[in-house]
């Protein structure tokens, strides 16, 4: 019966047009958002990172349900956009919350996949009875060179989960994974962006490890995309996901409320994990929830997750912002304001 005992997001209200994007590189903005299928992405503000992504995140999952925050004995933030290169995000997460001091604390990165990984420790450390209830977390400042093809999606935000064994709100029944040596994506130590090898990006990558690992679930689980409610699949655009549900027989209601990418882009490793929380914001008892996650270098992780009755009464989903709500709160920027928020212009 491990599973998720309450959640929280936080997306910042910031956004830039993908046309916008367009218009400064002299780029088709029809043809470019036609392509990817986003309109617009979020951004940071100047004083917003990771590490206040994962605060906010998981202040809000603490006042959907209030627990005692001395029996959380682990923190983990997954990122590829940690604000120190060598100092944990997850003690400044643990200490926001006051976790601290009785816990341990660590850093992952799995390019988009990050926040999927830590959720799975999550998951062993509380089976195992090591402790009652751990921290994961998913969020990300997503990088983009000027004019890349990443710019136009690169954007920001995440969720935090808490995952246990006391009367969780969904049941996480399986999980697994599919990984390889497929170096699609990387950054090199010290430079300030990521880079990509364009095609090769969507296969093998994305969908050969997407479509790998949800196999895989369903033949452990004895299941067909039939049988859930919900499907949530990593977005690194509107496009990518659509398609790999699509292959896989999932159907476009199965996938409407977690498809965010349209209007919040590329939130990386907190791609995913905002897509569940979309889901969790209106799902019932009984829904059974589909999610595979997609890191490049690579890997996927995949889960088959069923909400409980807990949901109606463990847990007040209004004391947080609802993935709706936030991705509703914006405001828009030029792409001059939009490079400062970004640290793309440096004094």
């Amino acid at each position: 019966m491990v599973g998720i005992i309450t959640y929280g997001a936080y997306i910042p209200r910031f956004r830039i047009k993908v046309e916008e994007i367009a218009r400064v590189w002299g780029a088709n903005a029809a043809e470019i958002t036609g392509g990817l299928g986003v309109l617009e992405k979020a951004v940071p503000d100047y004083d917003e990172n990771t590490a206040t992504f994962s605060v906010e995140a998981a202040r809000s999952a603490l006042r959907r349900r209030p627990i005692d925050v001395a029996d959380i004995k682990a923190v983990y933030v997954g990122s590829e956009s940690h604000p120190y290169a060598v100092k944990p995000t997850a003690v400044t997460v643990g200490e926001a919350i006051g976790a601290t001091p009785v816990m341990t604390a660590a850093d992952y990165e799995f390019a988009c996949k990050a926040g999927t990984a830590a959720i799975q420790t999550a998951m062993g450390l509380v089976s195992s009875g090591m402790m009652k209830y751990a921290v994961a977390i998913g969020a990300d400042t997503a990088q983009g060179a000027p004019g890349d093809a990443l710019e136009y999606t690169a954007a920001a935000g995440g969720a935090a989960y808490v995952i246990g064994n006391d009367d969780p709100i969904a049941v996480i029944n399986e999980t697994c994974s599919f990984t390889s040596d497929t170096p699609d994506f990387w950054r090199r130590e010290g430079e300030d962006y990521p880079r990509h090898g364009g095609r090769f990006s969507g296969d093998p990558g994305y969908f050969k490890h997407t479509l790998g690992a949800a196999k895989l679930m369903m033949e452990l689980r004895g299941t067909k995309p039939s049988d859930y409610t919900h499907a949530v699949f990593h977005q690194p655009n509107a496009k990518f996901p659509q398609k790999a549900s699509q292959m896989l027989g999932f159907t476009k209601d199965q996938i409407k409320a977690g498809l965010l990418a349209p209007t919040l882009g590329n939130t990386y490793s907190g791609a995913v994990p905002l897509g569940l929380a979309a889901v969790l914001d209106v799902a019932k008892p009984g829904d059974r929830i589909f999610v595979t996650s997609y890191g490049s270098g690579a890997g996927s992780d995949a889960f088959d997750i069923t909400v409980t009755d807990a949901i109606l009464d463990k847990i007040d989903r209004s004391q947080g912002p609802s993935v709706e709500q936030m991705l509703s709160t914006k405001k828009y920027l030029d792409y001059a304001v939009y490079a400062r928020h970004k640290g793309k212009i440096r004094m």
